[in-house]
């Protein structure tokens, strides 16, 4: 008896949604064991997100961010993330947008993947932001370094509306 032939596989339908929580076959995932290596094991390049499983891909269909920062502490002149996975790291400043819906997100696991700050991570961040002399302009403040807060793409930095 031989190994079955992969390419006739029926493979699972995976899904992250938007708050991080993992679906197989629209069931949530909730066995702390399981979202362990599901996590662990997730990778991303071009064609999307997926999981791969011997000589298997296993796409893994991403509503928004793959990870959900909970947490923002100050750390000295950091600030470090708490994120879904309970891993911790540092933000990277460089890597903060906020999406259409203004909404936060930053680059995380050494930029391999986004990560949408929850309501909660968000307050927690704002309370490091200033706006600048003419109150159309935000920046994070980290000790000596100023980092400016890019407004959504396509998005004019006071209004909210699309900029021309």
């Amino acid at each position: 008896m031989g190994t079955p032939d992969p390419s006739t596989w029926t493979l699972p339908r995976l899904k992250i949604d938007r708050d991080g929580a993992w679906f197989h076959e629209d069931e949530e995932v909730t066995h702390e064991g399981i979202l362990a290596n599901l996590r662990s094991n997730l990778l991303a390049d071009a064609q999307g997100h997926y999981l791969q499983v011997g000589p298997v891909r296993v796409p893994v269909e991403v509503e928004d961010a793959p990870f959900v920062i909970l947490r923002v502490e100050r750390e000295g002149d950091r600030l470090l993330l708490t994120l879904n996975d309970l891993s911790r790291e540092p933000l990277a400043p460089d890597t903060l947008r906020f999406g259409a819906d203004g909404a936060p997100y930053c680059r995380v696991k050494g930029a391999r993947f986004a990560a949408r700050l929850s309501r909660a991570a968000a307050y927690q961040l704002l309370q490091h932001v200033e706006s600048d002399e003419t109150g159309r302009a935000a920046r994070l403040l980290l000790g000596d370094r100023c980092y400016p807060l890019l407004p959504a793409e396509g998005q004019d930095r006071g209004s909210g509306t699309e900029a021309p």
